[in-house]
């Protein structure tokens, strides 16, 4: 490479790995903003911040999630009906116990660019609330996520 050329992945260039990550007993925000770089393809050194260069995700484990202080019953997961009075909202309990797998796409899309990009790049994260998974056909690497300071 030439000395003050700027690199940009080309579509050939570009190898998908998949990874699998088991949620248990691991901090939300945490494991959220480490999916959500490996997604992006920001690990790489190929990282096009136009380009999807990322990996895909399998998240096992989504209901044994941890959320740090008293989260759980304070945080408050909004959305709203499009009719008229139709604000509705769910606390982090609810969800959990109705959909564990929303928690942790909530926390990850977050962390996403807000534009179509960012929306093909979630199509690689694939949540699963128990230890199972139908993706062993594509062989992924366990991925061990950083642990929190205690």
């Amino acid at each position: 490479m030439e000395k003050g050329k700027t690199y940009m992945a080309r579509p050939a260039d570009i190898e998908r790995n998949w990874y699998v990550v088991d949620a248990e007993d691991k901090v939300l925000g945490r494991l959220a903003a480490e999916v959500a770089t490996i997604l992006r393809g920001k690990h790489k050194p190929q990282f096009t911040p136009h380009m999807d260069t990322g990996d895909f995700v399998i998240i096992v484990n989504a209901e044994k999630i941890k959320l740090t202080g008293k989260k759980w019953e304070k945080k408050t997961y909004y959305w709203h009906t499009s009719y008229p009075g139709g604000l509705r909202s769910r606390t982090a309990t609810e969800l959990r116990s109705r959909q564990p797998e929303e928690i942790i796409r909530k926390a990850v899309w977050g962390m996403m660019p807000k534009n179509s990009l960012g929306r093909n790049q979630m199509k690689k994260l694939k949540i699963y609330a128990g230890p199972e998974h139908p993706h062993m056909a594509q062989m992924p690497e366990p991925l061990e996520a950083r642990e929190a300071v205690k």
